[in-house]
C-alpha cells in the first residue's frame, strides 16, 4: 500500500510542476530534443494540446494504478486472515483456485512423492460437501474416484507410482482446478532434531564447492518447515520456510547432514529423493513427542516456550502424518545432556516408537509401522571436560545397547560422529563444520538397514568378548580393526574385592599394549594395591580424540567404533557385551 501512496504522490508532482513551472517543457523538449523552444501561435496552440493530452493520459494511468494495487492489497488482507492451521507462511503455499480448491501446505511444484510399492497420499481444502476427482497426468496416467469434501478437508490415495517422473497432478471441482507441475516420485525421507541438523550448508567445510556440486542433483528436491510451536496437535504446518525446491535453489540454507544424505543415496539410488527438514535448535527430545510418548517414560511438563513438551510435536511433525514417507533420520541429544538425561534411554526410543505408528496411521497404512529410523550420535562440545553428559547421551541413544539396531531399536541405523570435533568451529565447537563424514555414514547405515544392500559395512567395530586377567584385558571385536596407540581412551573402574562400580569410583586409564586382527589387549594392572579392575568403558568423555585420531576403527579406517561401557561379571574374569 505504501507503494501505491508514492506512486500517486509522484505522477502528482509532476502533473503540478508541468501546470506551474514557468520553464514549462516543451513537446520537443519531452522527447529529449535539444531544439529550440516553439515560438509561433500555432506552435503553442500544439503545445498546449500536446500537454493536455499528456496529462490525460496520466490520470487514466494512475487510475488504473491505483485499482490495480487496490486488488493486491485486498488479497494480501484475505490471506493474512486465514487461520493458522491454514496458515500461508511465508506465502509458499499452493494458491487458492477460484473455487477455493488447494493442496496441504506441504504440496508443491516440484514435490517428490513417494514411490511404490507404496502409495503416495495427497490432501488438502476445498468447498464443503464438493466432489474432488484428482489426476495424475505423466509417464503414468490415474484418474481416481471423487473424494468428497468432509469438514473442508478431501483426501486421495494414489495407486503405487514407480520412480520418476516428471507428473503434473490435478484436483479438480466442477468449476475450479488446483495444479501441482514437475512432480517426481521416489523416496522421501524427514530430517528432524536441533541445531547439528539445522546447520546450514552454507556453513560447513568446503561450502562453496559442495554448493556449486548442487545443481548436479535436480532431482533431490528440498523442503523446509519453518520454526513454529503450538499448544494443540496441528492439522497442518503453520508456515512454511522453503516450498519444494529444485537445486542449487535454497541449498544455501537447507540442513547440510539432510541435504548430503540425501545427495549420497541418490548417487547410489539413481532414482528421485525428497527431503522435508523439521528441525529447531537447542530444543530436548520432550518437544519433538506426543504426550502418549512422554506418558510411556513418565515425564511431566516442566518447561515453556520452545522447550514445553509436544509443542514442536504438535506444530512441525503432526501435521506431516498424512504424508508417506519411506524413513527419517534425526540429530539430536545434545539440550538432553543436562535436560531429563537420566531418561533419555526411553524417551527417545519411544519417540521413535511413536512417530512410526503415527505416520503409519496418518497415511492410512501407506508409511511402514516400523519405517527406518537413523540418528547421528552426538559429536563433541568441550575438550578437556569432565561431564558425563555427552557420553551419558551416546550411551541413552542406543538405549544402553552401544549399537544399533539393537533389540530394543529395531530398524535403526547410526552414525557415530565422536571422532570429529571442530576446536575453531565459528558456530562454536557444539557445532562441528564436516557434515560430510556424518552424511556418509547415515547413507552408508540406511543403504544397509532402509535397501537391504547386501555386505555393505556400515557399523563401526564393536567388542562381542572381554576377558580378564589379574594383569590384561582382551577385547575381541566383532570384525577387523585398525588400531593405533592410546593410553586413555580405554579405561577401567577400580573397586576391592568383588563390589561394583558406581559414582564416587575412580576411572583409571587402561593403555593399549598390543593388538592383533580382531582384538586389542589393554593393562589392567594400574589399579592401586588391593584393587582390581571391575569395569571397563571406551572413548567415555566429552571429546575422547583429536579429529579422526580414535584409537579404534574398521579395517578400513572409515568407520570409527562407538564408545561402550561394560562390568566384569562378579563370578569369573569374561563379560560377553
Amino acid at each position: 500500500m505504501m507503494f501505491l501512496l508514492n506512486f500517486r504522490d509522484f505522477i502528482l508532482k509532476i502533473i503540478i510542476q508541468t501546470l506551474t513551472s514557468p520553464e514549462r517543457l516543451s513537446f520537443y523538449e519531452w522527447h529529449g530534443d535539444m531544439s529550440p523552444s516553439p515560438t509561433t501561435l500555432s506552435e503553442r496552440r500544439f503545445q498546449l494540446f500536446v500537454r493536455f493530452e499528456v496529462l490525460l493520459v496520466m490520470a487514466i494511468s494512475l487510475c488504473a494504478a491505483f485499482m490495480f494495487f487496490a486488488s493486491l492489497y485486498e488479497c494480501g488482507e484475505y490471506r493474512q486472515r486465514l487461520p493458522l492451521s491454514q496458515g500461508t507462511g511465508s506465502a509458499n503455499f499452493p494458491q487458492l483456485s477460484k473455487g477455493g480448491l488447494r493442496f496441504a501446505s506441504y504440496y508443491g511444484d516440484h514435490m517428490v512423492l513417494q514411490r511404490a510399492p507404496e502409495s503416495a497420499v495427497l490432501w488438502g481444502y476445498g468447498p464443503e460437501g464438493a466432489n474432488v476427482t484428482l489426476t495424475l497426468a505423466g509417464p503414468t496416467q490415474q484418474k481416481h474416484a471423487l473424494a468428497v469434501v468432509t469438514n473442508g478437508i478431501w483426501r486421495v490415495t494414489l495407486d503405487p507410482v514407480e520412480a520418476g517422473g516428471p507428473y503434473e497432478v490435478t484436483a479438480a471441482v466442477e468449476d475450479a482446478a488446483a495444479v501441482l507441475t514437475d512432480v517426481l516420485f521416489g523416496d522421501v525421507w524427514l530430517c528432524g532434531g536441533q541445531s547439528n541438523m539445522w546447520l546450514q550448508t552454507s556453513k560447513i567445510f568446503n561450502a562453496s564447492d559442495e554448493l556449486r556440486q548442487a545443481e548436479k542433483f535436480p532431482h533431490v528436491r528440498i523442503f523446509m518447515a519453518a520454526l513454529r510451536q503450538s499448544e494443540t496437535e496441528e492439522t497442518d504446518l503453520i508456515q512454511v520456510e522453503h516450498p519444494w525446491s529444485v537445486p542449487p535453489e535454497n541449498v544455501a540454507d537447507f540442513s547440510a547432514v539432510c541435504w548430503l544424505f540425501g545427495r549420497y543415496l541418490h548417487e547410489t539410488l539413481r532414482y528421485p529423493i525428497g527431503l522435508v527438514e523439521s528441525c529447531w535448535g537447542g530444543t530436548p527430545v520432550e518437544v519433538w513427542s506426543s504426550p502418549r510418548a512422554l506418558q510411556q517414560c513418565g515425564l511431566q511438563q516442566t518447561a515453556s516456550g520452545p522447550n514445553e513438551n509436544s509443542v514442536l510435536w504438535n506444530a512441525m511433525i503432526h501435521p506431516l502424518l498424512n504424508m508417506t514417507v519411506k524413513g527419517a533420520i534425526w540429530y539430536q541429544g545434545e539440550a538432553n545432556a543436562e535436560y531429563n538425561q537420566e531418561k533419555y534411554n526411553c524417551s527417545f526410543p519411544a519417540m521413535i516408537d511413536d512417530w512410526r505408528l503415527a505416520f503409519h496411521r496418518g497415511s492410512g497404512g501407506q508409511t511402514s509401522p516400523n519405517f527406518p529410523f537413523g540418528f547421528v550420535q552426538l559429536s563433541t562440545y568441550r575438550k578437556g571436560s569432565k561431564s558425563d553428559g555427552f557420553p551419558n547421551i551416546r550411551w541413552h541413544q542406543t538405549a544402553d545397547h552401544g549399537f544399533a539396531p539393537n533389540p530394543r531399536m529395531q530398524n535403526t541405523f547410526m552414525a557415530v560422529a565422536l571422532d570429529l570435533p571442530d576446536k575453531k568451529s565459528p558456530y562454536d565447537p557444539i557445532h562441528p563444520r564436516d557434515k560430510q563424514d556424518v552424511a556418509h555414514r547415515l547413507s552408508l547405515g540406511a543403504r544397509a538397514v532402509a535397501y537391504d544392500e547386501k555386505g555393505l559395512a556400515f557399523q563401526g567395530p564393536f567388542p562381542k568378548l572381554i576377558a580378564s586377567t589379574s594383569k590384561t584385558i582382551n577385547v575381541t571385536y566383532d570384525q577387523k580393526v585398525r588400531v593405533t596407540s592410546s593410553g586413555d581412551v580405554f579405561e577401567v573402574c577400580c573397586t576391592k574385592g568383588q563390589a561394583r562400580c558406581g559414582p564416587g569410583f575412580a576411572w583409571v586409564p587402561a593403555p593399549i599394549m598390543q593388538w592383533g586382527p580382531t582384538t586389542v589387549q589393554l593393562s589392567s594392572d594400574v589399579c592401586p594395591p588391593a584393587e582390581e579392575a571391575s569395569a571397563l568403558r571406551y572413548a567415555w568423555k566429552d571429546w575422547p580424540c583429536d579429529f579422526k585420531a580414535c584409537p579404534v576403527y574398521s579395517a578400513s579406517g572409515d568407520l570409527p567404533a562407538p564408545p561402550f561401557i561394560t562390568e566384569r561379571s562378579p563370578t569369573v574374569g569374561r563379560q560377553e557385551v
